[in-house]
């Protein structure tokens, strides 16, 4: 006879307060949780008939509901819950938890996730987390056929199941986080910025020249956007007209330079801040202001005369006119600064303001940037400037999130808000010799905003334009990880409310120093996956495969992508070795070992094929694939031939062969098409 011990401890109190939690239901050896009238799990547990002990609990702890069900085999006896995660398009796999001795490695997402580290599934559309811890239990979180369902498989002695529903809204402290409201930006960002290149002298002419240049050397690569920062407005700004009317350096005016920039091919993007200085107009029309206690209009560093977002007036006179007018003159991206200062030194400051007019200083700091996005429209990409902007979630497409300078140990501090909060933008990128690679690297491997900011003379000679070249456009990825591999300033979000000065970083923002320098694509193709691991400095000796989601049990293929090296065939680990200081960084494209010919990496792209590969079969001895090939660009495919095969020739149709050369058990096959587009090839053995 079975015998099933069954403890609730869930209380009618705890229901009272968890309107958001699931309905679980369990009946003989099925189990079932139910949320919003779907059912988001469904499974069986499988004891080969022993008994088990089930108990389940809810409860709220600081607003967030927790969901536990502990199963416990008597005697501790393995046993098996196999079952199916119903989620939506926006359901990934992940882990939900960091684990404790582990490589400290920043994992993204291309496609559906197969990483043998996920324990769980988020589903972004109602802001859900479903996990299985995997301490005392495996677990294997695989997808199923569809482009929404997972299935679940997890054995062990004791199986902990933890739901946590509203899980960024409430368990990670983002209380503005409404995903049905709004869906992140899907498109490559890749551009060039004017500001680290010429500050605030920049003029028309150098505007239009890197428009030419970077038309001409970048464009087919992938860079869109072209966006002119600071120095264009006149001064003091304040009024419309100052942002609209552009000062005597770009004598064609905003309209016409937006339009050239067109000409060339790329979507001009322009910066602004919300910072007001023209004192007579705020003393005149003083009703559109925050006021001060001696009813004047309130005055704070670095944004100077505080606009009042709780007034209609406001909105309508000093934002609205702005943003239609760029909009109208042709503008594509909006680089909106300030944000930090408008919340610190203008509302924080004086927060009294709005509570004896009895108004929510967040809600009136939302209205600005919510008018800004009205009028660029959903289909404007927006940009929050500077530092983490938490009351600003689902009104910006991306966030600025550390101070000013490239910032790697961002991308490790925010890296699960990366493309489900917003896209993270760590600051523009500088082709120089010691970080051009690094940065590039980064950038690309974690799905980030990638902003260049050059002088031109770097586009039209420099050999770093290779770095860019090779990195972009950033393909769309999703975090691997729901939590922050490095916590140490997302835990102080809260932060973020109650600062008064944005003069400088604060504890919440990203810092200059992180605690790994490990940043990991997986990337998953109807025809195969794989992994790229970006290694960014010599803190990890040793790299592990299981460590990285692989299977430790397998023999992988490792090439490293920079170096155009293949490193060799490998089980367990691999050891990187030194960095070359041409490149200061490593990136390895790590790829299962088949039992036939196969590709190891293109040179188009860090992805090593991710981008433009859109077909790959092995068949009758030959390997075929279609590729994306840009016009005039030496296109080189490097496969892995191992023992037993021998060559026979190349099959290509929309491209001309350039060369073919074996190096080890490397051939490396060079295609070369003027037109660019769709290329056929195929490599035949016998």
């Amino acid at each position: 006879m079975r015998y099933l011990y069954i403890s609730l401890l869930i209380s009618s109190t705890a229901h009272c307060f968890a309107q958001d939690a699931a309905t679980i239901v369990h009946d003989r050896d099925s189990l079932k949780l139910i949320y919003g009238n779907a059912t988001i799990f469904s499974g069986k547990i499988e004891t080969g008939g022993g008994r088990y002990v089930l108990r389940q609990q809810t409860q709220v702890i600081k607003g967030c509901t927790w969901q536990i069900i502990t199963i416990r085999a008597e005697g501790l006896k393995p046993f098996e819950v196999d079952g199916r995660i119903a989620g939506s398009g926006d359901a990934i796999a992940c882990e939900s938890d960091p684990a404790e001795g582990r490589l400290k490695v920043v994992r993204q997402v291309v496609g559906r996730s197969h990483s043998l580290l996920n324990n769980a599934v988020y589903e972004r559309r109602n802001d859900w987390l479903f996990s299985v811890d995997n301490y005392y239990s495996k677990v294997r979180v695989i997808p199923d056929s569809g482009d929404s369902d997972y299935e679940i498989r997890v054995t062990g002695w004791e199986i902990v199941v933890r739901f946590r529903p509203r899980y960024y809204k409430e368990h990670r402290g983002l209380s503005c986080f409404d995903p049905s409201a709004y869906a992140v930006w899907k498109k490559p960002v890749v551009g060039w910025c004017s500001w680290f290149a010429y500050l605030d002298q920049v003029n028309e002419q150098e505007i239009k020249e890197t428009a030419d240049v970077i038309s001409a050397r970048l464009k087919l690569f992938g860079l869109q956007y072209l966006q002119i920062d600071d120095g264009y407005e006149r001064q003091p700004v304040g009024l419309p007209d100052t942002w609209l009317d552009a000062n005597k350096k770009f004598p064609s005016g905003l309209k016409a330079l937006a339009a050239y920039i067109r000409a060339d091919g790329l979507t001009p993007g322009i910066w602004t801040n919300v910072t007001f200085g023209d004192s007579g107009a705020a003393v005149a029309r003083k009703e559109l202001f925050v006021r001060d206690e001696g009813g004047r209009p309130a005055f704070g560093n670095w944004i100077g005369y505080v606009m009042d977002g709780s007034n209609p007036e406001t909105i309508q006179q000093l934002i609205t006119p702005v943003y239609k007018g760029l909009n109208e003159d042709g503008f594509g991206y909006f680089k909106l600064d300030a944000l930090r200062h408008l919340k610190y030194e203008g509302y924080n400051t004086f927060a009294t303001y709005f509570k004896r007019k009895g108004i929510d200083r967040d809600e009136a700091y939302r209205n600005v940037a919510a008018a800004v996005r009205e009028q660029a429209g959903r289909g404007k990409f927006l940009l929050a400037c500077w530092g983490i902007r938490p009351e600003l979630v689902g009104i910006a497409d991306g966030c600025r999130i550390g101070d000013d300078g490239f910032s790697y140990a961002g991308l490790a501090q925010f890296n699960s808000y990366n493309n489900i909060i917003w896209r993270n933008d760590p600051d523009h990128i500088v082709l120089s010799v010691s970080e051009a690679y690094r940065s590039c690297s980064a950038t690309s491997l974690t799905g980030s905003l990638f902003m260049l900011t050059d002088k031109v003379g770097t586009y039209r000679g420099s050999p770093l334009i290779e770095a860019a070249r090779r990195t972009i456009p950033v393909l769309y990825t999703q975090p691997g990880q729901v939590y922050d591999v490095d916590p140490s300033r997302s835990s102080l979000i809260a932060g973020a409310d109650v600062e008064m000065s944005g003069s400088g970083p604060r504890m919440f923002d990203a810092s200059g120093s992180t605690i790994t320098g490990l940043f990991q694509l997986e990337i998953n193709k109807p025809f195969e996956n794989w992994v790229v691991l970006g290694r960014l400095d010599d803190r990890d000796k040793v790299l592990s495969f299981g460590e990285l989601g692989l299977d430790d049990r397998k023999e992988y293929l490792v090439f490293d992508y920079w170096a155009k090296k293949f490193r060799g065939v490998f089980k367990g680990r691999f050891i990187p070795g030194s960095i070359d200081t041409a490149f200061n960084c490593q990136v390895f494209c790590i790829r299962e070992k088949l039992q036939h010919p196969q590709l190891l990496a293109t040179n188009r792209h860090i992805s090593c094929g991710g981008l433009e590969i859109s077909e790959l079969k092995w068949a009758d001895n030959t390997l075929r694939g279609v590729s994306e090939l840009v016009a005039k660009d030496k296109y080189v495919i490097y496969l892995y031939e191992g023992a037993g095969w021998t060559f026979d020739k190349v099959l290509l149709s929309g491209a001309d062969l350039v060369g073919v050369e074996k190096k080890g058990a490397v051939r490396e096959i060079t295609l070369r098409s003027n037109e660019g587009g769709r290329v056929e090839w195929g490599v035949r053995y016998f």
